[in-house]
Formats: structure tokens, C-alpha cells, sequence
């Protein structure tokens, strides 16, 4: 699997020639392959790995983050797709600029996808780990990082986003033949009546709470409350609709995801490609019921030990068991699949993050956007490494982290920061500068705080944390909208942003209608090959 994508980028290495195809893979890549693309980004070791788990130590709690994260793609559908195309060029920040104070939205911007793209890429890497450490109990769960990192800075500065493209597309369908499958495979041991399946998944009780797997209240129980504000609201209901606000919202503003409506020629493909990617995001969110079902009847939370490994002990089984050679043989694929589904990935994370450090800010802060399109991709490059280091240094701490859980964190960031601003910029008139920064700051590190001083990522005693919701979705995606429009306010109250006034006509009709929209193909500067 590892020498595929190898071969893969070393082929992109040598069409990655200019800065457009380092970015964006020329925008030549079609619909339906940017569908498939953007299902491989989006169908993460969380949803693979994470959900899987979350499904079979938790039951009907654990698939809410499915539920979640398919019905997302409407938001991206019907408000984002087309608009972000039209007006961007490269990153999220292209679309903030195109009508604000360049240097502000930008250093803002790339604080935020830095902060997205970390939580989501270290999710990816304690997958990774746990999979490996499985398949080679030998090697360790740090080295196993250590590998991933390095091939994914790999992938990044060798192919950019034409072998991040192609090595996702590969792995969707890989990751789509694994769950076709496993979902085969389990539903056989039922008689193929989804009937006698779910008739199983009643049967499979809690042993802390009492309930079987089809009622809600395992993993956040009932009968304890949470204040917000002046409101005392039952526990179970407000975290799950805390966790839905973020997962569905988020989507919207996740930046890896959003660079990929820029490989596209037009607005036309970047919806279609939505359609492909909700296609085959809701198959495969759909089998996630088999796949973590089936391991809690079939396999149980005590043979499966580690949350991120319910697949593939789930495969292991289904194959004949622990030590016959169909059980190897099933959790080899299973785990290869996974394995390249991490990679994939982290690539995508990965060339967000540095080209938000490269194209953001680097290029159009610090050096004025004076800087050659050699030295741009250069520096890209560079910060790839950067990235890479930082997320594995982190992620080696962090061995027993859930997947989902850390990703729905990244996902809650994207939505209190991101969101607002983008959906601001399109849409309001009256939004500038300060609301702009105001937005992108102030929603993230609300989001962040929150996270570090609630019970989610076990950073504070368990008993007594100073935030009770594992995700602060409905708390910090309001307070980002507010933080905009108060910021709003007060940049008029000082004076206006006659630019952002001025431009919005512009960028109302450009994001609608596509005039002016960056060309699929365009002369740049060639830049140096590494292969």
C-alpha cells in the first residue's frame, strides 16, 4: 500500500511544475474525481477507525457522529461549493481578502486553519499508531507516528496536490471495498436479515448503565444536568446536540476540505463533486452501523481493548480468528486500508496547513505578496516539515485519544472560527476587517479554551471539569457568529472599511455567477522539481 502511494507521488512530483499545480493540480481535476477526492479526505481514520469504536463501546451514541457528519455536506452543498470557487484562489484566506485588509484576515486566517488542520492531523496520527502498534505488537505506538509523519511530509513536498489528489481517490475506494466487505461479512452472520442483526444489537447491554445499544444515554448518561447560562438542561440531550451543531457546521469550514474546490476548472464541478462526495460519504456512514455493531455483537468491548481498533479485530474475526489465516489475511487488508486512509489524510491536512503558513502568510503578510512563485512553493515545502513535526511530537503523547472525539474538536474549532467569517464575507454587506478578526480569533480560541477545560480530551480532572460538554459546539459556534458581528460594529464605530463596503458588490456577483472566477489553467512561473 505504502509503495502505491510512493509510485503515485513520485509520478506527481514530476507534473507538479508550476504553482497552480502545486496548490490546486492545475484546477484540471474533474467532478467526479474531486468527488472521490474529497470522500477520501473527508472518510478519515476517525470515520473508519473512531466511529467504529465509538459504535461498539457506545452503541446508538457512538453513530450520532455518522448522523452528523453526512448530513454536513448539505451545508457545504447548498451554501458554500460554488461561492468558495468563484471568489478564492487557493486557501480559505483568498475568499477573506478578496474584500477585506489583506494582512489582518490573512495572519488570522492562518492561525485558524493551523489550529483546525493540528487537532484534525494528530486525530489521524493516533489512528495510525494504534493500527500499526496491532499489526507489529513489537513496534512501538511512537514509531509508528514517527512513520507517518514522514511519509506524509513526503507526499506534500515531493507531489503537492496532485499526488494528494490521486492518492485520495485511491484510497476511497479501497476504504469503500473494505466497508462493502466487512458489512457483507457481518450481515452473513445474520442470514443478510437486517431484522435478526438489529433483534442482536438490542441484546448487547451496557453493564455501567443498563441500557442495550439501541437507546441513547451510554456514553453521555441521563439523569445529570449541565448548566449553560441561566438553562439547566439534561446532560445526554444538550452534549449530543453540542456534538451535532459542531459536526454539522463544521464541514463548512474545514480548510483541507475547502482547497478542493479549487482543483476544479468551474463552479459547476465543485457542486458536482459535492454530489459525488455526499454519494459516497452516506454509503459509506451507512455501513459504519455494521462495522461497529457488528464488533460490539460479534467481537465485544473486551476482545477489542483500544476504541480505534474495533474494525480491525472486528475483520480479524470475520475472517476466522485470532491466529487462522483468514483472520490475518482480512486484518492485514482491513488495516492496510486504514493505514492508507491515515495517509491520505494527513496529506490533505498537511498542504493546508502549509500553504497557509506559505501562501497566507509568508507570501502576502510578511513579504508584501512580493515574493516569487519559486520561494512561495519553497517555503511551502519547508513548512510542510514544520507541520509534520510538530503534529507527531504531539500525537506520540497522546496514544489512547479516540479519533472521532479529537476530530469533532477540530471540527467544532472549524465551525466557531471559520464558519462565520466565511458565510459573513459572502452574505453581509456591512462585514469588514475587524469583525473579520475578530471572528477567526475569537472563535477559535473560545473553541480551544473550551476543549482544554472540559472532560473531552482528559486534560483536567474528570470529576470536576470547568466545562462540562465534551464538545463546545453550542456554546462556541454563537459565540463565534457574535464575536463577527460585535467586531463588526466596533470597526464601524472606528472609522468603516470602505473597501470591504465597496467590494461586496463584487464578490456578491462573482461568487453567484463565476465572472472573474480564476481560470482552470494559467501561466505561472515554473517551479523547481524535487524528483
Amino acid at each position: 500500500m505504502v509503495a502505491i502511494t510512493l509510485g503515485i507521488t513520485i509520478w506527481a512530483a514530476r507534473q507538479t511544475r508550476t504553482t497552480v499545480q502545486f496548490y490546486a493540480a492545475g484546477r484540471k481535476i474533474k467532478g467526479w474525481q474531486n468527488g472521490l477526492a474529497i470522500a477520501g479526505d473527508y472518510m478519515s481514520a476517525a470515520s473508519f477507525l473512531g466511529i467504529a469504536g465509538l459504535i461498539a463501546f457506545n452503541g446508538y451514541d457512538g453513530f450520532m457522529y455518522s448522523v452528523g457528519w453526512l448530513v454536513a455536506y448539505l451545508t457545504v452543498l447548498l451554501l458554500i461549493a460554488e461561492p468558495i470557487r468563484n471568489t478564492g484562489k487557493y486557501t480559505m484566506a483568498d475568499v477573506l481578502a478578496y474584500r477585506m485588509s489583506a494582512g489582518p484576515v490573512r495572519s488570522a486566517a492562518a492561525i485558524s486553519t493551523l489550529a483546525v488542520s493540528g487537532f484534525y492531523m494528530i486525530a489521524q496520527m493516533v489512528g495510525a499508531g494504534s493500527v500499526l502498534h496491532l499489526l507489529v505488537p513489537g513496534f512501538s505506538f511512537k514509531w509508528a507516528v514517527v512513520i507517518v509523519g514522514i511519509l506524509m511530509i513526503g507526499y506534500v513536498v515531493l507531489g503537492g496536490m496532485i499526488a494528494t489528489t490521486w492518492v485520495q481517490i485511491v484510497k476511497a475506494t479501497l476504504l469503500m471495498a473494505g466497508a462493502i466487505l466487512l458489512s457483507i461479512l457481518v450481515l452473513g452472520h445474520f442470514g443478510f436479515s437486517p431484522l435478526r442483526f438489529f433483534d442482536a444489537i438490542a441484546k448487547v447491554v451496557d453493564k455501567k448503565s443498563g441500557l442495550n445499544f439501541t437507546q441513547p444515554g451510554i456514553l453521555y448518561p441521563h439523569g445529570k444536568h449541565v448548566a449553560l447560562g441561566p438553562l439547566v438542561l439534561d446532560k445526554s440531550t444538550i452534549e449530543n446536540v453540542s456534538l451535532g451543531m459542531a459536526l454539522i457546521f463544521g464541514t463548512a469550514g474545514l480548510p483541507h476540505i475547502l482547497m478542493r474546490f479549487y482543483t476544479v476548472p468551474t463552479a459547476r464541478a465543485a457542486r458536482a463533486s459535492v454530489g459525488w462526495a455526499m454519494g459516497l460519504i452516506g454509503a459509506f456512514y451507512v455501513m459504519t452501523t455494521f462495522l461497529g455493531f457488528g464488533a460490539a455483537v460479534l467481537v465485544g468491548k473486551a476482545k477489542i481493548g483500544n476504541t480505534n481498533l474495533a474494525a480491525p479485530k472486528l475483520a480479524e474475526f470475520l475472517g476466522g480468528g485470532p491466529n487462522s489465516f483468514g483472520g490475518e489475511l482480512l486484518l492485514g487488508f482491513i488495516s492496510a486500508v486504514a493505514f492508507a486512509t491515515i495517509l491520505a489524510v494527513v496529506a490533505g491536512l498537511t498542504l493546508a496547513a502549509s500553504s497557509a503558513f506559505a501562501h497566507d502568510f509568508w507570501m502576502n503578510v510578511i513579504r508584501g505578496g512580493k515574493e516569487s512563485e519559486r520561494e512561495q512553493v519553497t517555503v511551502a515545502r519547508i513548512a510542510a516539515v514544520g507541520v509534520g513535526i510538530i503534529a507527531v511530537l504531539v500525537a506520540i503523547n497522546l496514544p489512547t485519544a479516540n479519533a472521532a472525539v479529537l476530530v469533532a474538536v477540530a471540527f467544532a474549532v472549524a465551525s466557531s472560527g471559520n464558519l462565520p467569517v466565511i458565510l459573513f464575507t459572502l452574505f453581509w454587506k456591512r462585514f469588514n476587517t475587524v469583525g473579520a478578526v475578530c471572528g477567526l480569533i475569537g472563535g477559535t480560541a473560545v473553541s480551544i479554551f473550551l476543549v482544554l477545560i472540559g472532560p473531552g480530551l482528559a486534560t483536567v480532572p474528570a470529576a470536576h471539569p470547568a466545562f462540562a460538554l465534551s464538545n463546545p459546539g453550542i456554546v462556541s459556534i454563537p459565540l463565534g457568529f457574535i464575536f463577527a458581528i460585535v467586531g463588526t460594529y466596533v470597526g464601524e464605530a472606528l472609522g468603516g472599511d470602505r473597501r470591504a463596503v465597496a467590494m461586496y458588490p463584487e464578490i456578491e456577483v462573482r461568487s453567484q455567477t463565476g465572472v472573474g472566477a480564476e481560470p482552470s489553467s494559467v501561466i505561472e512561473e515554473r517551479i523547481p522539481a524535487v524528483v
